[in-house]
């Protein structure tokens, strides 16, 4: 049961281990990108392509779809970012219960974006936990975990790959040894837990009196989705990667020439509560992702200007 990229090399590595598919549960399909078509899924695309039988219901705790479920005859369900909650009546079915594949140190980071809370918070490591589930939000006790250290140029897409990779080579090693109750779960310490949610457009707001370096981790936290945003000249401005310092001051917003003087600077700082924001990678509203050099060549204007958090100031 999956449906998020995450969730695809845990399926790739079971087939390729040899474990029988007996079913792949992932979500509907829904209208994404700019022109709002209906997209399968990864994991539906993978299933696919592995000739597996696929399940897409709405809701996965609808009696069909629980009876679906049953109908497989699971010893195991692998669960891993599917994007529902599992009702008591699923993770009842298998004989061997429902194991999980989080992209976090739990208790750390429970809930639905632990990958873009690992970041925000500035955590030198995450990893994956392999749990067995119950019914509440990542509570379960835990089968095996492996940590990954969080490197200063990760961000939303490249830890998730990471992560995933790492999720998938941990569910191998260590569900045979849970198939042959060889495993002594352990419980969660409910006092170092943290709880997540799911990830709005409004998260990607760059909020320029907030410090650099929580800017810098915000842009890297979503850099998927929803990236991080401001305004320029009336348009919606994304800043797809950056870099900052910590120590120069300038007045939250403005956008200041950096780096070694030139009648055109190739650099630019913007101003922020604490220190300068760097910005690397604009994309425009409407346009391609640019290098900051390119952008201030076509755009020079933007040296001067003064950024906004969102479009009515």
């Amino acid at each position: 049961m999956g449906t998020a990229e995450f969730a695809v090399p845990s399926l790739n590595a079971l087939v390729g281990a040899g474990y029988e598919v007996a079913l792949v549960v992932t979500q509907a399909a829904r209208p994404s990108g700019r022109g709002r078509r209906v997209t399968q899924p990864p994991v539906a695309r993978a299933a696919a392509a592995l000739e597996l039988p696929l399940f897409q219901p709405d809701r996965i705790r609808r009696p069909d779809a629980v009876e679906a479920v049953r109908n497989a005859a699971p010893n195991i369900i692998v669960v891993a970012a599917y994007g529902q909650i599992l009702p008591r009546s699923i993770l009842a079915i298998p004989e061997r219960g429902c194991i999980n594949v989080h992209a976090s140190l739990l208790p750390r980071h429970r809930g639905a974006s632990p990958i873009s809370a690992a970041i925000l918070a500035g955590d030198p490591e995450t990893g994956v936990t392999i749990m067995l589930m119950d019914e509440g939000m990542d509570t379960g006790p835990i089968l095996a975990q492996t940590a990954v250290p969080i490197d200063d140029r990760d961000d939303q897409a490249s830890l998730t790959r990471k992560l995933a990779d790492v999720g998938a080579e941990l569910l191998i090693e260590w569900l045979p040894r849970w198939s042959a109750g060889q495993i002594t779960p352990q419980a969660q310490d409910p006092s170092r837990a943290t709880l997540t949610r799911p990830i709005e457009r409004s998260d990607g707001r760059l909020d320029w009196s907030q410090p650099a370096v929580d800017l810098w981790r915000r842009i890297r936290a979503y850099a998927q989705w929803p990236q991080g945003h401001t305004w320029w000249d009336g348009k919606l401005m994304r800043i797809a990667s950056a870099d900052y310092d910590p120590d120069p001051y300038v007045d939250p917003g403005l956008v200041v020439p950096w780096g070694p003087a030139r009648r055109i600077p190739t650099m630019a700082a913007i101003g922020t509560g604490r220190g300068v924001l760097l910005p690397k990678t604009i994309v425009l509203e409407g346009r391609r992702p640019m290098g900051i050099d390119v952008f201030i060549q076509g755009h020079p204007t933007f040296i001067g200007s003064r950024l906004r958090t969102d479009s009515s100031e």
